[in-house]
């Protein structure tokens, strides 16, 4: 596991619980507008593992969960054992993921080492442009997402509103993949970003309105959809 970094308390991250936050280093995805920049790439020295633990083991007490955000953390080889590690103490685990990596996702769930799980959806699920996703990778985000609507744990998908990814016809495509789990729309932070002369001149933040009518289209599909 390369632990890039580590909130000691988040009340916001985990819904119901007092929990920590560890976060990844390493990502698949390039997306422009992200705002962890410096965990994408492998820049910064790692915390140590042990450490990590020894620090989570001792917050238990107050501590009901753990966030393992990234970065992409179905990147690390160790995330399994890590999972096992902190269920073994007692504290319920949430996993945000950008669903590449469905295999992971699957093996993390049938050994029901999952409490909830936080996905990402960036643009149509079949169809990532390359300058999020230099891979090919878009039927790996329609197969994780299937595999969450298939799940019993608790999950959400949360659409980052960034133009051109995200338009009618795209979140169509999105909902169209989602029967029951909730859905939040996610207003997207200017300022540090991986790519910073992305905005304006390729894509911008969409505005109050245009997320309002994307969250009436999916209430109207009879989905649970606020925005952030």
């Amino acid at each position: 596991m390369r632990i890039g970094g580590l909130q000691k308390t988040t009340l916001l991250d985990f819904p119901g619980k007092i929990s920590a936050a560890v976060f990844t280093q390493g990502c698949n995805f390039l997306c422009p507008y992200c705002h962890n920049p410096e965990l994408v790439l492998y820049g910064r020295q790692p915390l140590a593992l042990s450490g990590v633990v020894a620090f989570l083991a001792k917050r238990r007490d107050v501590l009901r969960g753990v966030v393992i955000s990234g970065g992409e953390p179905t990147l690390q080889d160790g995330l399994f054992g890590f999972c096992a590690t902190l269920k073994s103490l007692g504290l319920a685990v949430k996993l945000d993921t950008n669903g590449s990596r469905p295999e992971v996702l699957r093996q993390l769930l049938q050994a029901e080492l999952l409490d909830y799980v936080a996905m990402d959806v960036k643009a149509n699920p079949k169809h990532y442009p390359a300058i999020l996703c230099p891979q090919d990778l878009g039927e790996n985000i329609a197969r994780s997402m299937a595999l969450l609507e298939e799940s019993q744990a608790p999950h959400e998908f949360r659409v980052p509103c960034v133009a051109p990814f995200i338009d009618a016809d795209s979140f169509a495509a999105i909902l169209s993949h989602i029967s029951h789990a909730p859905l939040f729309l996610q207003a997207v932070r200017l300022g540090h970003v991986l790519q910073a002369d992305f905005f304006p001149s390729q894509g911008h933040a969409l505005g109050k309105e245009t997320m309002e009518s994307l969250c009436m289209a999916a209430q109207r599909k009879g989905l649970t959809c606020h925005i952030r």
